[in-house]
């Protein structure tokens, strides 16, 4: 016998509360308590703390489970009130707090059994009845959470259509959907934009007056796309910081000479010199390369495959040469900065529209969006809510599944955005993405890995390095001193919950193939640690920096344009100013084209920032004492980031922590 107190705390989101009758049972390791009514006068209202007492007839031993039901009252019998349940802390006739997270949705008639806060991996759990709980909770996740076909040779999606079929362990709030669903809807009001018409630009000046209110960031890419120093600075530090290359020896499908490039190079100085001090690199979007162009307002779009050659020197990275698709010559010519000023423009403009797909479906949609999706449901089918891998990155999903079913509906379905607004289209689009997806390694979603196989390391002003590169090492540290926490050496031969996590993500993401070079096993906490510092980077910082800038960066339609409307320029000498307007997306795909980047860059408005976790998962000193060190760091990169980003005249902030949220969650 026993009286056990038991707190109960509602989440804060809208919809949280509930009507329904509250039952508890306290389950223990030698019986249970029997269900107890939770008697209150109130509801359990939104953001609400209730204290019961239940009184066990029975000695039930050390506490294990706590089962929860809620049943209707019986004068609202056919209301759905789904109640969300933050955690339960239960004090013991001892006097000790047990913590049982929950954060979930719990409906009616439904019995959800919550396990203590203690994290174990599975060779540590010798009771029975936890035993039996973690198998159950996998089984049960594994019928809810299932993989689906999104396309051959892409990564495999969720099982669901709408975020509505997900189950209420992980669903959306109403306010969280009902609000990218209303951005969505609402950006040309919020930007004051005019309903597009079909038709082309006059002028830039027009272009100049889409919007009234303007960032700072995005005023100064109006008033700087033409000049090559920013054409150059966006491969560093604008939306993709991804493709950039060092160059030491050309290829062959790409024939600059020396006589072409020598007024672009100090002195007597030549290509060959300046690649072997490491100054020469080059941009190649060879993944575009024979794809047809979709059609917009019934008139036909264009597509070009550019390679784009750099000069770094004086602390300046400067364009070259470019040339507009991969097999050199005749109508192919390599475009030079000494050419006529608009031949010049349109072919940086057609690598910027190169840049736009590249980020876009690769470096954004693909290495963030999708692989987050293979992470997430690997995590919720393979890892229980008691695992220490489960509790560490659970964060680290938040949305994500919600998200990409929304964008797939919305942006790249057949009669999405994507087709409706851009050159690449759906066919293409395909394509492209299943030749990004062959290209995908474990080292390209490590940054100091992908950064040294760039040659990139010693590139001065590049920010996204120097920042991911302390974020990196930030996460790491604090993922090395989680792993090693509760891994010993023979627990990872031991763990097979964490073999059929690593599986799935292998399987499910297509990265099996040798030459991708993802690990099949781990071994030590080096490797472990690495693999899931690269998830949490991935989904944290990574998306941070190709997704956070869009409207900043993309907004202004000529420096990120969606789609083209001439073909390639063939020859040199044949483009005006009025043929580069004419080339431009038209009227309506612009506006509508900046209403997507807009909705795409925007904030929720119950953000996790990188390190915050308010729903309490852990109660051991020494996770939590982990957890206060990763956010004390953070902030001491975010001072570091904001005392450099004071002497630039562009800030970059994509990277700074308080920027960069838990998880893809827009």
């Amino acid at each position: 016998m026993g009286m056990y107190k038991i707190q109960v705390f509602t989440g804060t989101a809208l919809g949280a509360g509930t009507f329904n009758k509250i039952y508890m049972n306290l389950i223990g390791t030698i019986a249970n308590s029997g269900p107890h009514k939770l008697k209150t006068l109130t509801t359990f209202w939104p953001g609400s703390k209730q204290t019961f007492t239940v009184e066990s007839q029975s000695n039930i031993g050390e506490l294990l489970l706590v089962e929860v039901e809620p049943k209707p009252r019986s004068l609202m019998p056919y209301i759905d009130d789904d109640w969300f349940c933050s955690k339960i802390i239960v004090t013991t006739p001892e006097g000790v707090d047990v913590l049982f997270p929950c954060h979930c949705w719990v409906s009616r008639d439904e019995k959800l059994i919550l396990r203590h806060s203690v994290a174990l991996l599975k060779t540590q759990d010798t009771v029975p009845q936890l035993l039996a709980h973690r198998q159950e909770n996998l089984k049960k996740r594994c019928q809810e959470f299932k993989w689906s076909l999104y396309a051959l040779g892409l990564p495999h999606t969720v099982l669901a259509t709408s975020p509505h079929e997900l189950p209420l362990e992980v669903r959306f709030s109403f306010t969280r959907e009902k609000e990218f669903l209303f951005t969505s809807g609402a950006a040309f009001m919020k930007l004051k934009l005019e309903n597009p018409i079909n038709g082309t630009w006059s002028s830039f000046e027009e272009l100049n007056e889409i919007l009234s209110k303007k960032p700072k960031t995005y005023e100064y890419v109006e008033n700087n796309w033409m000049t090559d120093e920013f054409f150059a600075y966006q491969f560093l530090n604008g939306l993709n910081p991804m493709i950039i290359k060092r160059c030491s020896k050309l290829p062959e499908k790409f024939p600059v000479t020396n006589e072409m490039v020598k007024g672009f190079l100090p002195g007597t100085s030549t290509l060959e010199s300046e690649m072997k001090k490491g100054n020469i690199f080059i941009c190649d979007y060879e993944r575009l390369r024979d794809l047809e162009g979709n059609e917009i307002n019934k008139k036909k779009q264009y597509l070009a495959a550019p390679l784009c050659l750099l000069f770094s020197t004086q602390g300046k990275l400067m364009p070259i040469a470019i040339q507009l698709n991969q097999q050199p010559g005749p109508g192919n010519p390599i475009f030079l900065p000494s050419d006529s000023e608009n031949d010049w423009l349109l072919a940086k403009i057609f690598v910027r529209n190169a840049e736009f797909n590249e980020h876009e479906l690769n470096f954004h949609l693909l290495r963030t969006h999708l692989m987050g999706e293979v992470f997430t449901l690997a995590t919720m089918r393979n890892l229980p809510s008691c695992h220490p891998l489960y509790k560490l990155l659970i964060p680290h999903t938040r949305y994500t599944l919600q998200i990409n079913i929304l964008a797939r509906n919305l942006l790249i379905s057949e009669d999405g955005d994507f087709p409706k607004f851009t050159a690449i289209g759906n066919e293409s689009m395909t394509t492209f993405l299943k030749r990004a997806a062959s290209s995908l390694t474990y080292s390209s979603l490590c940054i100091a890995d992908d950064i040294k196989e760039r040659g990139l390391e010693t590139i001065p002003n590049y920010y996204y390095r120097d920042d991911g590169l302390d974020l990196w090492d930030i996460i790491y540290k604090f993922v090395s001193g989680f792993v090693s926490h509760y891994y010993k050496d023979q627990d990872f031969k031991e763990d097979n919950e964490l073999h059929s996590w690593l599986t799935e993500i292998r399987e499910n993401g297509f990265l099996e193939h040798s030459e991708a070079g993802f690990p099949k096993s781990f071994c030590n906490v080096k490797e472990l640690a690495k693999f899931v510092t690269m998830v949490i980077f991935t989904v944290s910082g990574q998306h941070a920096a190709v997704n956070s800038g869009q409207f900043e960066f993309g907004g202004f339609m000529p420096n990120f344009p969606s789609s083209l409307q001439c073909p390639p320029p063939r020859h040199k000498g044949e483009t005006t100013r009025d043929s580069v307007l004419e080339t431009l997306p038209d009227i309506s795909t612009t506006i509508n084209t900046i209403a997507i980047v807009y909705l795409l860059s925007q904030e929720s408005a119950d953000r996790y920032p990188l390190g915050h976790y308010p729903e309490e998962l852990f109660s051991e000193e020494m996770p939590l004492k982990l957890i206060a060190q990763f956010r004390s760091a953070l902030q001491d990169l975010e001072m570091k980031i904001d005392t450099r980003n004071k002497k630039l005249v562009l800030p970059y902030t994509y990277l700074n922590p308080r920027n960069v949220d838990n998880s893809v969650a827009i």
